[in-house]
């Protein structure tokens, strides 16, 4: 599948073009509503935004910076975000330096959500919400090779940063399931709360985290214990989080509802477990990610079709870039 480059335009900074002039590396938005996928150049400002076959709700750069995976539903079969449809959903498998069109186009199953690789980027792990498994795929062989049971209708997951250990937010149990990688089985279930959407982790993999939409708050989850260790109150219908480099914040976009879009993220304490900040960046917000060495935070913002880029050290919005409709995963890419 050939992909159609739609713009190419200068980022909006602080209400002025302009390239950040730290910053270095790239940003990568899954634009559901109008399936294409942007890719933003931080170092000179640039963002290009390409169509795509599949209305893509997250995105992943592999651990090498090599690939890019993205997954989510055809867009004949889900012009509106989650909306099922007959045909199954994708996982799309891009070269970073050519994405002019994937390496890999591979069925994903009844509904992909989102999609990790473990820490030698050689397999991928998708959650497939309408099966209720996380799916594997052979990223050499270019195979689906297993599928892992878990919760009812997983979501987000992601990797321990030892390599060992999925973590995935299954919404309707309200809980986190603990996958073995090297056995591929469900572990634990951790029972979180309400409506848990993303997890996460800090860098040293003592604490993970969960995204309570039902409840407005972050769980707070001790990793040798599997259990809940505290919770902390955010803004309204918490998505995506990411932990400091250092383990003593976290950043929580807070999406709210489509008629009331919520435009914060929280950042958190981990040492006192409270709220140490509250940012604006846009309405909708929803994705989360963060620079190698922590100094920035990315956040895409599904109302206004913006990605916030917040400077850690003074903890404010330097610069927003405009990309694709529905902006909902979002992944940094080293130089």
């Amino acid at each position: 599948m050939l992909l159609t480059r739609l713009l190419v335009t200068a980022a909006l900074a602080l209400g002025a073009a302009r390239a950040l002039a730290a910053p270095s590396g790239t940003v990568f938005t899954a634009n559901e509503r109008e399936g294409s996928i942007s890719r933003i150049d931080l170092a000179s400002g640039a963002v290009s935004t390409l169509k795509v076959d599949i209305s893509p709700h997250n995105v992943q750069v592999s651990p090498d910076g090599r690939w890019l995976l993205a997954t989510g539903m055809p867009r004949a079969a889900s012009h509106q975000g989650h909306d099922m449809g007959a045909m199954g959903g994708r996982l799309l498998v891009y070269r970073v330096d050519d994405l002019d069109q994937p390496a890999l186009s591979l069925d994903a199953g009844d509904h992909p959500a989102h999609v990790v690789t473990d820490s030698e980027g050689k397999q991928a792990f998708v959650t497939d919400s309408g099966a209720h498994v996380v799916r594997v795929f052979d990223l050499a062989a270019g195979k689906e090779t297993g599928s892992i049971a878990t919760g009812r209708y997983p979501h987000g997951l992601r990797l321990s940063p030892d390599g060992a250990t999925l973590y995935v937010a299954a919404m309707r149990s309200d809980a986190v399931s603990v996958i073995d990688v090297a056995s591929r089985k469900e572990t634990a279930r951790i029972e979180v709360g309400k409506g848990p959407v993303q997890v996460g982790f800090t860098a040293d993999g003592k604490q993970a985290f969960a995204s309570l939409s039902g409840e407005n708050k972050l769980a707070i989850i001790d990793t040798a214990k599997r259990a809940v260790v505290g919770k902390v109150a955010v803004g309204r219908l918490p998505i995506q989080m990411v932990a400091t480099p250092d383990g003593r914040q976290v950043y929580v976009a807070n999406q709210g509802s489509a008629g009331r879009p919520d435009d914060r993220v929280s950042v958190i304490d981990l040492e006192t477990r409270k709220p140490l900040a509250t940012i604006s960046t846009g309405k909708g917000a929803h994705g989360v990610a963060i620079s190698g060495d922590g100094a920035y935070v990315f956040v895409t913002n599904i109302e206004e079709a913006t990605v916030s880029v917040i400077d850690t050290a003074i903890r404010r919005v330097v610069a927003t870039y405009r990309v694709g409709a529905g902006p909902n995963g979002v992944s940094f890419r080293s130089p």
